[in-house]
């Protein structure tokens, strides 16, 4: 085996409210957020309204990118990126 050091640092947030501090500690220096989902559960189980809330009242600029299916393709996750030197969209 080859010599190698692993370092797995985790945070857990539980507890009332710890969404609104999970998003607010993850999204601090970002003006604009990408939020990515795939399907409607995210809003018929209202997390899409809840943290909508919580960028807005928090200032975000908000880019949505839906549709995402279960182990994206390359080439659906490049459609969320910006697009590359002389890329039309």
């Amino acid at each position: 085996m080859n010599n190698f050091i692993f370092q797995n640092s985790t945070k857990v947030y539980f507890g009332q409210g710890c969404v609104k501090e999970y998003l607010a500690c993850l999204t601090r220096q970002a003006d604009t957020i990408l939020l990515t989902y795939g399907g409607g559960s995210i809003k018929r189980n209202g997390v899409y309204d809840e943290i909508m809330d919580i960028f807005y009242k928090a200032g975000k600029q908000v880019v949505e990118f839906s549709g995402i299916m279960a182990n994206p393709t390359y080439a659906k996750v490049q459609e969320g990126g910006p697009p590359g030197p002389g890329v039309r969209r």
